[in-house]
């Protein structure tokens, strides 16, 4: 199963990031925040979209995006923005199946001289040219979502109980 970590730089929306949060727990990623944050982590409405899961998320936090980089630098770590050539779907774990999805503020997205220096990590979600961005919190499930289905779904439930009630409703 691959280890997915979802990086949050310099998050804006306390809304966006408590959606994310959820993600990561129904998923079983890990959730990285990298500080300057437009919110405090108690923020009632962070907790909010992140309903009852925070105590069962994993979360790590950075002061710094130099701070973050440090740690993980060398690690598998894939770009998002809307300025990158490669799609999504190019993302891949690696060789110990970890990846870190990395997505950056809402109002500006990730450092230029970041995806420039790491453009053949940098990833697009396709969307129309008019567009300016999609929203943080649906990019990020895009992403895991993608990851997983690459891993055929491993260790995620994927039947659903309802339909099992109506198969064995016809079968009586």
């Amino acid at each position: 199963m691959t280890k997915i970590n979802i990086v949050l730089v310099e998050p804006e929306i306390p809304q966006n990031t408590g959606n994310i949060a959820r993600t990561c727990s129904a998923t079983g990623a890990s959730l990285h925040l990298v500080q300057p944050m437009g919110f405090v982590i108690d923020d009632k409405k962070l907790k909010r979209a992140g309903l009852d899961y925070w105590d069962t998320l994993d979360i790590y936090m950075y002061d710094s995006l130099a701070d973050f980089m440090e740690k993980h630098g060398n690690d598998n770590l894939w770009f998002y923005t809307t300025k990158a050539s490669k799609l999504y779907t190019e993302a891949t774990p690696d060789e110990n199946g970890e990846i870190y999805l990395v997505f950056g503020k809402e109002t500006k997205g990730l450092p230029e001289e970041l995806t420039s220096a790491h453009f053949d990590k940098s990833v697009r979600i396709p969307m129309l040219s008019e567009k300016r961005s999609l929203n943080l919190s649906n990019s990020a499930a895009i992403a895991v979502y993608e990851t997983l289905r690459k891993d055929h779904f491993d260790g995620l439930k994927t039947d659903g109980e309802r339909l099992e009630l109506l198969l064995s409703e016809k079968k009586n």
